[in-house]
């Protein structure tokens, strides 16, 4: 049995049936716990999303920290992961994907609530929290062998999974077939996988600019996806808002198509791709891969926050699967479905998907669709390695009780890995990724489950006293 075999069997024994309804049986409760905190104050979390609270500690700002959130949820998720699960399980993957985001919302809401109430902060500022400290001290001492699988999974996460080869491979990948669609480039075999002068400079400027960003630690990390965030998200936004117009007529065939395919996925695709139970796996999955409800990264940043008001950081954390999911992974979804994209005849994997749904549909030249589709990518992917960055590193600390040498060792491994990404397959790196997401929401799901009896009662407490009258 080769490599390829083996990983994917453990990637289906970890994102079996068990884990798939452990996932959506917390967000279920926990929307029960918080009384559907998601619908009923979106609005007020929208708002306190651009507006930093004052006299908070911490270390960045609330919009500082959930746009360091953001940059580790927006990236090849929204562009590749959407791809892919469409692939394998048709259309009616992005259906059960935007059903866990909707009870993602309130997972989320619950991570940056306990993030903030149990995080640790130092004399000098330094703030860290996050699943390792609300299972310790949340749960209790007994608990820490359970903080310590969280962590453990955590940097494995950042360092092997979702924070650098697949990233990484997405902007190669992009990069390769915007500028050499035909490979006509020379080639040379670098760990056994083909590979020209291309990728390989991609990769060495990739790293280069990673390295020089990560090294500056979190606020440096914070400056700049503060800026390249709303950037790139708006961007990207605004093209799929613009296909979607070009192609408005398309619409609710597209609709049906995604609904019909999450309850009878032969009826859409004709027995080309999966099962209802495939559909339903694929779109969970690549769903937490792209907003990462559940996984217990985004409390990591939360934690760091400068902020006094738990349920208020519980707000701002819950818009990042909003804007992750409900809005970019929908719009990027709809394209292909419109496209038919997804089609195994096709022959399309990965990002070429995405870029032959942009080609097709949009009103330009389909060197230009592909040019933009690629500079989004790139952004994308980059920031989300910074974010990884700073989530593996954050892990380590804990495990390490905050020795810094270590820290800097795992930031180095962290670069190394951002080169070694290219040269994987794109299968495999998937897979991996998969493997290590699942492995890290279990403490973490099983923390929110224990602890949601406190989430609800603090936050039904917090929003009486906003309705209570006040007292002059």
């Amino acid at each position: 049995m080769g490599f390829e075999e083996i990983i994917v069997k453990i990637d289906d024994f970890v994102w079996g049936i068990p884990l798939i309804v452990l996932i959506l049986a917390t967000g279920i409760y926990l929307t029960i716990r918080v009384r559907g905190v998601q619908v009923r104050h979106l609005g007020k979390a929208l708002k306190y999303m651009v507006q930093n609270e004052e006299g908070g500690e911490g270390e960045v700002s609330s919009f500082g920290a959930l746009c360091t959130a953001l940059s580790a949820t927006i990236g090849t998720g929204n562009i590749v992961g959407v791809a892919t699960a469409i692939a394998a399980g048709g259309p009616g993957a992005l259906f059960w994907m935007l059903v866990a985001a909707f009870f993602g919302m309130a997972t989320k809401f619950a991570e940056g609530y306990l993030a903030v109430r149990f995080r640790k902060l130092d004399e000098d500022g330094h703030a860290l929290g996050g699943p390792f400290y609300y299972i310790e001290r949340g749960m209790g001492p007994k608990w820490k062998w359970l903080a310590v699988l969280f962590a453990v999974f955590g940097a494995c996460a950042g360092l092997l999974g979702i924070g650098t080869f697949t990233q990484i491979n997405g902007i190669t990948s992009a990069i390769t077939n915007f500028f050499d669609p035909n490979q006509t480039s020379k080639t040379f075999t670098i760990l056994g996988v083909q590979t020209n002068m291309l990728l390989v400079g991609a990769s060495i400027v990739l790293t280069i600019c990673v390295g020089l960003v990560v090294i500056g630690g979190l606020k440096r990390i914070a400056k700049v996806t503060e800026v390249v965030v709303p950037f790139m998200a708006v961007l990207y936004v605004l093209f799929a808002l613009i296909l979607l117009v070009c192609n408005v007529t398309k619409i609710p065939a597209a609709v049906v198509e995604i609904v019909t395919g999450a309850f009878n996925p032969s009826a859409v695709t004709g027995g080309a791709v999966g099962t209802m139970l495939i559909a339903m796996q694929k779109g969970i999955a690549r769903g937490i891969f792209s907003n990462e409800a559940g996984l217990g990264s985004a409390p990591i940043a939360a934690a760091a926050a400068k902020t006094k008001d738990f349920t208020r950081q519980g707000l701002v954390t819950m818009t990042g699967t909003f804007i992750d999911t409900i809005i970019i992974c929908t719009m990027t979804g709809l394209s292909i479905v419109i496209g038919g994209s997804w089609k195994p005849e096709l022959g399309l994997e990965g990002v070429q998907i995405t870029t032959h749904a942009f080609q097709s549909g949009l009103p330009f030249n389909p060197t230009v669709s592909a040019f933009v589709l690629m500079i989004c990518l790139v952004f994308f992917a980059f920031t989300t390695i910074l974010g990884w960055d700073y989530y593996g590193e954050r892990c380590v600390e804990y495990l390490c009780n905050g020795k810094q040498n270590l820290v800097k060792i795992y930031r180095y491994l962290f670069v190394l890995a951002i080169f070694i990404g290219p040269f994987m397959t794109v299968s495999s790196v998937w897979t991996i990724a998969d493997i290590f997401n699942g492995l890290m929401a279990l403490p973490n799901l099983v923390a929110l489950l224990v602890l949601g009896g406190l989430i609800g009662k603090e936050t039904k407490e917090y929003f009486a006293k906003q309705k209570a009258p006040k007292v002059e």
